[in-house]
């Protein structure tokens, strides 16, 4: 067995979406303002940056404003200002009541942010990254995590390529990296692999809530210019998951070129077995409101992630020795505002001015006291914790904005949309996100599935092939792609657990919560297996998630596979 080659950094960061890419752009202008040279290093499971990125998205643009000032004048993807918006209540398949804007809180008021393609904008931040020094390794992944003797992390070790199903080397096989630090930042997103794991190694969820998810699906249509409207925006709560404790919402937003992204996020704390949420989201789609602007339209490209939601209640201590995590492996999207883009990349900011200022005081340039403008002045402590990174988070916007909307998502869970909503407008429009109390919602999203025999069977309609669509075709349009004969990404703890218990008492939901077709339960004449198709798997973490037994575990496949995401 051929042995990792080793090297070292100042600084590695983990995952090349917006909290990473922010993190590494705002470490490099940092040592240019400073005159100081640092390591950096951030690497990318995907084939290039932006591959794996997916998101709505509407980009409020607060972090990127402090982080380039002068972004509008260096060709960033950020072209297209939200020019109307509504708010729609499905009340059913056929009728919608549009939302007065009063009864809509401010923070989901869209005027002056802009409709944009998030995996185009990481490729922007990506170049920016390069320009600034960054060395970027797209196609590796982040496999393992490395500790000294004293259990502070140290790095991290790439993934091997080149080995078959059974594990055994095979004529093309390559070795990983460990790539060495005195500081990781863990920015992998959404139910990182890699941030689970420290999570729980340093008890950072002590006394906190269960994080929660929603799992959102997007296609990317062109349409008839007649039907275009470059700007306004559509968000929806109701139809087709209702108006119960099915939670979740859709959205239509008009980009420039004669296209639109049109997704629905579902609520992973359902509690029907038999819910599809890619079936959901084709009945959405046959909804008059969306299907007029669809009709005469074309599919460009179909894709899947699971989003973090559980907000402030359920945020993890942040730092650990020799690292800490950013973005949405920690989980600062803010529910209220339907964003994690713009938070992500004030976490990656913050975290960039924590390391730096601790390098500062490890390479004898300063005391850390006023190097940076508002940085604490302990940046460290004698473990290699940052510990200005959490205490910068608390005096910055970023926590204000966090603790203002953290009522919001619980409400919705355990009040259900009407109720949850009518809450919502009292703590958000009355109170202004002041209400004296912090509702939780400790329950996590597994552990909320009730059996099949007792839950209603849910029969959905054939695809028409116009503006709904089976699931493979759609797979097809992601752009997925792993080698086959490679160990599989997917894991059981218990290989009997998916037919033994699972099947006998949730009808295996895997088969339906998976939007890619991974799962599948094969019957013969002869036995009944259950099959994992992983060359399908377009990364969204959802079986991590919602498995009810909590029997799968993702890890990494081989470097550079998974879906390829043309502007989505």
């Amino acid at each position: 067995m051929s042995h990792r080659e080793v090297m070292s950094f100042d600084v590695v960061i983990v995952g090349g979406g917006p909290a990473g890419l922010s993190t590494a752009c705002k470490l490099a202008q940092l040592c240019q303002e400073h005159e100081i040279s640092l390591d950096i290093c951030l690497i990318e499971k995907g084939s290039e940056i932006g591959a794996h990125i997916l998101s709505g998205a509407v980009l409020e643009t607060t972090a990127l404003d402090e982080l380039f000032p002068e972004w509008r004048s260096m060709d960033a993807p950020v072209k297209t200002e939200v020019s109307d918006e509504e708010v729609l209540l499905l009340l059913n398949g056929s009728s919608a009541l549009n939302v007065p804007g009063f009864l809509v809180p401010a923070a989901l008021h869209n005027g002056g942010n802009f409709v944009i393609s998030l995996s185009n904008l990481c490729r922007w931040l990506g170049e920016q990254a390069e320009n600034l020094g960054v060395q970027i390794f797209t196609g590796f992944t982040a496999a393992d995590i490395l500790y000294d003797d004293t259990g502070a992390v140290i790095g991290i070790g790439t993934g091997a390529m080149g080995r078959d199903q059974s594990g055994n080397e095979k004529s093309n096989y390559e070795a990983g990296y460990e790539l060495h630090a005195k500081y990781t930042v863990f920015a992998e997103g959404c139910r990182g692999h890699l941030g689970k794991q420290l999570i729980e190694k340093f008890a950072l969820d002590k006394g906190k809530a269960p994080q929660h998810y929603g799992l959102g699906i997007k296609e990317l249509w062109e349409i008839p210019s007649t039907q275009h409207q470059p700007g306004k925006i559509i968000h929806a709560i109701g139809w087709p998951l209702g108006l119960g404790k099915t939670t979740g919402g859709s959205f239509l937003y008009h980009l420039d070129n004669n296209q639109v992204a049109v997704g629905l996020i579902t609520d992973l704390n359902y509690s029907n077995p038999w819910l599809s949420p890619f079936e959901e989201f084709q009945r959405l789609k046959r909804h008059p409101r969306f299907k007029t602007i669809l009709q005469g339209g074309k599919r460009i490209s179909y894709g899947a992630r699971a989003l973090v939601k559980g907000g402030m209640q359920s945020l993890p201590a942040l730092v650990f020795p020799g690292g800490l995590l950013a973005g949405d492996n920690a989980g600062f999207l803010n529910f209220l505002k339907l964003k994690g883009s713009h938070t992500a990349m004030k976490s990656g900011m913050l975290a960039a001015e924590s390391v730096f200022a601790a390098l500062l005081i490890r390479k004898g340039k300063g005391t850390g006291e006023g190097t940076i403008e508002g940085a604490e002045a302990s940046a460290s402590d004698e473990s290699g914790v940052l510990t200005s990174y959490q205490n910068n988070l608390r005096r910055s916007w970023l926590y204000r904005e966090l603790h203002v909307s953290r009522n919001v998502a619980p409400a919705m869970h355990k009040l259900g949309i009407l109720a949850g909503a009518l809450f919502s407008f009292i703590d958000q429009v009355i109170c202004r996100g002041k209400l004296p109390l912090t509702l939780q919602d400790k329950v996590a999203d597994h552990a909320t599935m009730k059996t099949a025999d007792s839950s209603p069977k849910i029969y959905y309609p054939k695809p028409d092939n116009e503006i709904s669509f089976d699931l493979l075709s759609s797979v097809y349009l992601s752009n997925t792609n792993h080698e086959e004969n490679q160990p599989c990404h997917l894991q059981l703890i218990d290989p009997d657990t998916p037919l033994d218990f699972n099947l006998a008492e949730y009808d295996e939901p895997a088969q339906r919560y998976c939007p890619a077709g991974v799962y599948e339960i094969v019957r013969t004449k002869t036995e009944t297996r259950f099959q994992i198709n992983a060359q399908n798997c377009v990364h969204c973490k959802t079986c991590d998630i919602k498995d009810p037994t909590q029997n799968i575990i993702w890890v990494t496949p081989e470097g550079g596979g998974g879906p390829n995401y043309p502007n989505m």
